[in-house]
């Protein structure tokens, strides 16, 4: 009797398709990251203009870096820089990341004068 041949499961990519809509709690989970990152660099000044210059531009941007993901991918995943792109194709989403940004920054002040 023949040994039964096993075909080799092939990994499911974790990778979605670059014009998927964010889920609420994947947008939620990138905006707090990135908002961390910019209060702990204490860059919130300059974040919070450049993104409010920059909001009627924003679906542009989130073009650009997908033109752009080749040549910014190696330094941090073509991945991320798609769900970044994702998360800035909309208006709404960047004046989330105003919002948290603010937030996070008045928590911090708070805490240093508390």
């Amino acid at each position: 009797m023949p040994d039964e041949v096993s075909t080799p499961e092939i990994p499911v990519s974790k990778h979605r398709d670059i014009d998927a809509d964010l889920t609420d709690s994947e947008r939620d989970e990138l905006i707090e990251k990135i908002a961390d990152g910019i209060v702990r660099r204490r860059m919130e000044t300059p974040a919070i203009l450049f993104l409010e210059m920059h909001k009627p531009l924003s679906f542009i941007g989130s073009q650009a870096l997908i033109v752009g993901s080749p040549f910014l991918g190696p330094f941090v995943g073509v991945d991320n820089v798609h769900r970044v792109s994702r998360l800035m194709s909309e208006r709404s989403n960047v004046e989330r990341l105003i919002r948290r940004i603010e937030e996070l920054s008045n928590m911090q002040r708070a805490a240093k004068e508390g």
